[in-house]
């Protein structure tokens, strides 16, 4: 795959940008040439076979976004509220720096061409307080919203989005959560995270302390999407440095369809088991996991897993890096189904080897 360095900019070409961090510095690559994905959905219920068609894969530009100048100044926890019940499209809501404490909720979308922004430093804090409960920042059921550049803090959950479609998470700093850091969910679609910083998650549970976490568990369908799978598709991870998670530093829920996984910075040394023993776990369809680097694992590196019939199938892993430093394999797909595990993954450090099925050539 090509690489080039960019000046970040919201409208830059597809194309790389460094990423640092004390666990890995490296540049994002090109993905033109990645092949379309294609949509999977359940027709009926929990068990129902998913019924296949085409679709464009979702854009995947590693560029993180630059905020336009401010229409809205907030100083306080109050004022932020405020400004968000508010909120039009096109809004640019700038936050001082200090520490806003609370949950704090966006309900309002904006428009294709007038997203609304929330924009902020490392030192402006959303900070919830407790890790018992609440979310920090809530996007419920409102599209096309950019967050860009703050930290989000001390919450049970980070960031989580429900129902948002073509909204950016994007250069965050999310860390110290009671369980995952950043969640799409309740059919949350062709949405980016992008470029963020999360870490120190699963405080209060572990088994929850997934970094990002896509889709809902079977068992939660009911709860959120009328008892029909999850369709948070078309989903985009991009850029992101995530360590320390006591669960998968990426989990993809059975469900999902035709998301990207790409050129993000894995460290599984605070994996707890049984909840977790892999950086990912891919158990929706047609995912894409491409130049991706992880290192140390309490088990393998990568993993797909059907849950249910007709789901954990048709993913690609292609030009990863696995160092796992651990007992299992680099690349562990069950079933293997028609997964696909190219030979230009690296693996190193596995005790098992690369994989427990045979690469092809991409």
């Amino acid at each position: 795959m090509p690489k080039s360095t960019i000046i970040l900019v919201v409208a830059a070409a597809v194309a790389g940008a460094a990423i640092v961090s004390g666990i890995w510095s490296f540049t994002l690559a090109s993905h033109s040439s990645h092949p379309a994905a294609v949509s999977t959905h359940a027709s009926t219920g929990p068990s129902a076979t998913p019924t296949v068609g085409p679709t464009a894969a979702p854009s995947a530009s590693g560029a993180s976004l630059s905020c336009p100048s401010a229409t809205k100044h907030v100083s306080t926890a109050a004022q932020l509220k405020s400004a968000l019940a508010a909120a039009a499209p096109g809004d640019v809501i700038d936050l001082d720096p200090g520490t806003y404490e609370g949950n704090f909720v966006a309900s309002k979308s904006g428009t294709s061409t007038s997203p609304i922004w929330l924009c902020g430093g490392s030192g402006s804090v959303l900070d919830g307080k407790t890790t018992s409960n609440g979310y920090v920042f809530h996007i419920d059921h409102a599209s096309y919203w950019n967050l860009v550049g703050f930290t989000v803090r001390d919450g049970q959950k980070g960031v989580v989005t429900d129902g948002s479609s073509y909204s950016n998470i994007d250069g965050l700093t999310v860390t110290d959560l009671g369980d995952e850091g950043i969640h799409l969910r309740e059919n949350s679609t062709y949405d980016t995270v992008r470029g963020n910083t999360i870490s120190h998650t699963g405080n209060l549970k572990p088994k929850f302390g997934e970094g990002v976490y896509v889709g809902t568990a079977k068992s939660n369908w009911c709860t959120y999407t009328s008892c029909q799978p999850d369709k948070s598709d078309h989903n985009t991870i991009i850029g992101n440095t995530i360590f320390d998670t006591t669960a998968e530093n990426v989990d993809i829920k059975e469900g999902t369809t035709a998301g990207q996984i790409l050129d993000n910075s894995f460290n599984g040394a605070g994996l707890v088991e049984p909840g977790a023993d892999a950086w990912v776990n891919v158990k929706g369809n047609y995912w894409i996991i491409d130049g991706n680097k992880g290192v140390d694992s309490v088990q393998d590196g990568f993993q797909t897993h059907q849950i249910l019939a007709g789901w954990g199938n048709y993913n690609t892993f292609s030009n990863n890096t696995a160092t796992v430093n651990g007992p299992g394999y680099g690349f562990h797909l069950t079933p293997a189904l028609s997964n696909v595990f190219e030979c230009n993954n690296v693996t190193t450090g596995a005790t098992r080897g690369a994989s427990n099925i045979k690469c092809t050539s991409g």
